[in-house]
């Protein structure tokens, strides 16, 4: 029993050094999963962002073509509004999914700052389905979209932990006088 007694402090010594090394690969192991998912969902949000952009620039694209056709707007390829209505819905239905994958995973400021941009992009695309005529007033609303399309991007890079990015105002050429 002395025998035992005397390697006892050596066995509780290999226990202990034992369960302390579990415990690290099993905290270690904990945290590194953390990381991974939170990296996993980090590429998801931006994923679902950058296509939620991509879905409402193609409907400002389109609000752009037709606008020129109706005198509003310089951009060099006008398109008729009854060519334009077709594609105009099918932008809306992709836009309406991206919405639901951005309510789903987005940020409470990042899905504001899309409402706001979207809120204008379907003013413009009402002003377009009225056919209005007045390059003043369709100006307004381009520096409410690009405002808002600014503001959208700098609150995805803010959720996302990205630096600045680049404001994407630079000057465009006026619209020509009829």
């Amino acid at each position: 029993m002395s025998v035992f007694l005397q390697q006892l402090p050596a066995l509780i010594g290999v226990v202990i050094g034992a369960l302390g090394s579990y415990l690290a690969v099993v905290r270690g192991d904990q945290a590194r999963f953390r990381r991974e998912r939170e990296a996993r969902w980090e590429e998801r949000r931006l994923a679902v962002y950058a296509d939620y952009a991509r879905v409402l620039k193609t409907a400002v694209t389109l609000a752009y073509r037709v606008a020129s056709q109706l005198g509003n707007d310089p951009h060099p390829h006008p398109l008729p509004p009854e060519e334009a209505a077709p594609l105009i819905a099918e932008a809306a239905t992709a836009r309406d999914a991206a919405g639901e994958a951005l309510l789903l995973l987005g940020s409470t400021e990042v899905v504001e700052r899309a409402r706001d941009w979207v809120t204008c992009v379907m003013e413009m695309e009402r002003f377009l389905r009225e056919e209005t005529r007045d390059p003043a007033a369709w100006q307004a609303l381009l520096e409410r979209q690009r405002a808002g399309r600014q503001a959208y991007y700098a609150a995805v890079r803010r959720d996302l932990a990205l630096p600045p990015g680049h404001s994407a105002r630079w000057p465009l050429p006026p619209a020509p006088h009829p």
